[in-house]
């Protein structure tokens, strides 16, 4: 019982360095590529396109459906490791250039 937990405790501990590890190399690369003020957003149905857009455009209540709308279809664990909205491409981009206007 004892070497058991010795063990879990063992492939717990390289289980968290893992992580770590990959969660610093996953931030260190994309937010290198976002400005400040920004978020970047994969956008698509079956291919992923990633756009960096201001991070106020999260409060407008357009953009708060499409949020709302990744909620259900992915839940928190978006399999692009980002947030990723189940939208076409083309909505995307006429939503956004409508809030780029405003």
């Amino acid at each position: 019982m004892g070497i058991q937990l010795m063990g879990l405790a063992h492939a717990k501990q390289r289980l968290q360095r893992t992580l770590s590890a990959k969660i610093r190399m996953a931030s260190s690369n994309s937010s290198s590529n976002v400005p400040k003020g920004h978020i970047a957003i994969y956008v698509g149905e079956s291919y992923k396109k990633r756009f960096v857009i201001p991070i106020s455009y999260l409060n407008h209540p357009l953009f708060q459906d499409l949020l709302n709308l990744a909620e259900e279809e992915f839940g928190f664990d978006h399999p692009m490791g980002g947030l990723t909205i189940p939208c076409s491409e083309h909505y995307f981009i006429t939503l956004t250039s409508a809030l780029n206007c405003s």
